[in-house]
């Protein structure tokens, strides 16, 4: 029995209770040490949607969980931060000043107050714009969440190319969804296809709630390596975020979802077939936006080697080219991109093939730029692919996989020459 030892008096628990509730409340943290470890939880008023909230984010042995309360679930919170037992330091920050206690080992209870203060409280909308998108929100969490970041909020070393990966390709979704987002009104529905760590996906969550005003945002990442699902689930619950951002332990071609049409649907650098697998899910999912890092396709790779050794057709006027297995593998990634762009256009969609990122950040640094609204199967558009194709006598892919779709407008081109 702890004999009264370690409780806070009613006198300093009430300080503590209208310093959190009160309107000058600024921030308390509370660390707890216990079997050697540290557990630490910091509360501070946010406003969300225009409205003020607390956010809470708590840290065990090294992991952190952020949660957004109301006051009612605040002021539960609360007491059981007030209720903790054993050797802790309190901090309560407010307008007024400083509040700081210290239980000891032995049950001490030590209290200190700062001076008199009248510090300026400014509470931060979540949503506030900067430079960035990841900046343009409060992102802390997320990026100590998913690694991007140290325990203090740095930047890792390590992990900078593909922090500046994720801004370049949030920054692209700002671009085209911008003008059509109708203030963010209506579900919207992300795939994200090959998520791997979930970067990117937890990301664009946020993003799209946080900074562009999506109200009602669903992401669903799909990728087939049980561990890379498992652990992106479990950032999702510690940021609070399970119910929106669904991850799936599925192959792209064998994921059956609950929905029939997704808004957008991206990729970012799944490897060879998988990102023409994604493309042709996006268009068969009936996608307004499809974005797609694009990566290699070795199949294409293995038939212009094949090629190479031709004395007729692409074989004699590219010989020099084809002979150079690094400059063959440059010009199929150039073949690739320019197919799978071609054919989504043929398909109806406005395309661009844009540099997205510094090639520092990745050499994989090309993103194709989907959305639909033109008319399908225009004769201009399907003579360039098919007079491409027949020149280089390959077949992408990424036509094989859309065939059905695909034949129709091949039929009517041939029946109208």
């Amino acid at each position: 029995m702890d004999n009264g030892r370690f409780v806070l008096d009613g006198a300093l628990a009430d300080e503590i209770r209208s310093g959190v509730m009160g309107d000058g409340f600024m921030k308390l943290v509370q660390s707890v040490r216990r079997n050697g470890k540290t557990f630490k939880i910091a509360m501070r008023p946010v406003e969300i949607g225009g409205l003020r909230k607390f956010q809470a984010e708590m840290t065990d042995d090294g992991q952190v969980q952020v949660k957004n309360f109301g006051a009612d679930d605040a002021s539960a919170g609360l007491e059981e931060i007030i209720a903790q037992k054993g050797a802790r330091d309190l901090h309560l920050m407010t307008a007024k000043g400083d509040l700081h206690v210290r239980v000891t080992k032995k049950g001490h209870v030590l209290v200190s107050r700062s001076a008199a203060m009248e510090r300026k409280v400014s509470v931060k909308p979540h949503d506030r714009v900067k430079n960035l998108p990841l900046t343009s929100f409060d992102s802390a969490a997320l990026l100590r969440v998913t690694g991007l970041a140290d325990g203090e909020g740095r930047i890792r070393a390590s992990m900078r190319g593909k922090y500046d990966q994720v801004n370049e390709f949030l920054k692209v979704v700002k671009e085209t969804v911008d003008a059509a987002k109708g203030g963010g009104t209506g579900p919207f529905t992300v795939v994200d296809c090959g998520c791997g760590k979930a970067y990117l996906t937890l990301s664009l969550y946020f993003y799209l709630t946080r900074t562009l005003g999506f109200k009602d945002v669903k992401v669903y990442g799909v990728d087939r390596r049980a561990d890379v699902v498992a652990s992106a689930r479990e950032m999702a619950k510690r940021l609070d975020a399970e119910d929106r951002v669904v991850f799936a332990e599925s192959d792209l071609a064998d994921w059956k979802p609950g929905f029939e049409r997704a808004d957008m649907v991206i990729s970012l650098h799944a490897c060879d077939t998988a990102t023409d697998e994604a493309i042709a899910r996006g268009v068969e999912w009936k996608a307004k936006y499809i974005l797609s890092a694009l990566c290699c396709q070795h199949e294409l790779q293995k038939r212009l080697a094949e090629l190479g050794g031709r004395s007729e057709g692409p074989a004699a006027d590219f010989g020099g080219l084809l002979r150079q297995s690094i400059l063959r593998e440059r010009l199929c990634d150039i073949l690739t991109d320019s197919f799978r762009a071609m054919i989504l256009r043929i398909l109806g969609f406005r395309t661009q093939v844009i540099e997205f990122v510094s090639s520092e950040a990745t050499a994989r640094n090309i993103l194709l730029k989907g959305e639909w609204g033109v008319k399908p199967g225009q004769p201009g558009p399907v003579s360039e692919y098919l007079n491409l194709r027949d020149y280089w006598k390959v077949t992408p892919w990424l036509e094989t996989r859309l065939e059905k779709l695909l034949e129709r407008h091949f039929s009517r081109f041939d029946e109208s020459k």
